[in-house]
């Protein structure tokens, strides 16, 4: 941010905010089998009559995000935003993390003193992490637990955002937005290659002014 501040001076603003938000991805019709299987984490179908099949979950989680964007001039600008799962969730038998980072052209259609509407559209890669939680112990009395990663799966993204920026005071705005993050290749984890989200930024503009 020490870099970027400077330019502030010359154009239309630099934002910097922190987002809470969420994403939706339904289920995957696949399986992995558990801990216990001879097989252990390998994939399987439901219903198949593998006792050690689990069912792959929807994704559904809270997200925590970062971003920051400069506009060159009044209407265009670039961006950057980061949304991480801030902890692990269930995924059948594993653990698993999203990531979602993405680069963005702005486009601010309307522009006034207490709000603006904000066009995003960009690349970037959601990755999804795992890792298991494995347990030991020694005798009945002293136990242990640790996570262990083991692996991730990353995508290319294309992302879109809609937002609309509303000041309350000369620098610090609240913008809620939408956003559709289209991922090749996400149907290895989940059911859809579209991963519609909604996120609560709160930043502050070093270049706005009323």
């Amino acid at each position: 941010m020490l870099v970027i501040v400077p330019f502030a001076r010359g154009q239309a603003g630099v934002d910097i905010a922190i987002g809470f938000g969420y994403a939706h991805d339904k289920a995957n019709s696949g399986g992995i089998d558990n801990a216990s299987s001879p097989t252990a984490y390998d994939a399987c179908t439901p219903g198949s009559g593998d006792t050690y099949c689990q069912s792959l979950p929807a994704l559904s989680s809270f997200l925590l995000g970062f971003s920051g964007d400069i506009m060159f001039k009044q209407k265009f600008g670039f961006g950057m935003e980061a949304n991480v799962q801030p902890s692990r969730s269930n995924y059948g038998p594993l653990l698993s993390r999203e990531t979602l980072v993405d680069f963005n052209g702005v486009y601010e259609p309307v522009s006034q003193k207490r709000f603006s509407l904000q066009l995003q559209g960009g690349i970037g890669f959601a990755r999804t992490s795992f890792a298991v939680n494995e347990s030991e112990c020694v005798g009945s009395v002293v136990c242990s637990s640790a996570t262990e990663p083991v692996g991730n799966a990353s995508h290319f993204q294309v992302h879109f955002g809609a937002g609309v920026q509303i000041y309350v005071t000369e620098h610090i705005f609240i913008r809620p937005q939408f956003d559709l993050h289209y991922v090749p290749g996400l149907t290895a984890q989940f059911g859809s290659n579209l991963v519609p989200a909604g996120t609560i930024w709160i930043g502050y503009n070093l270049g706005h002014s009323q």
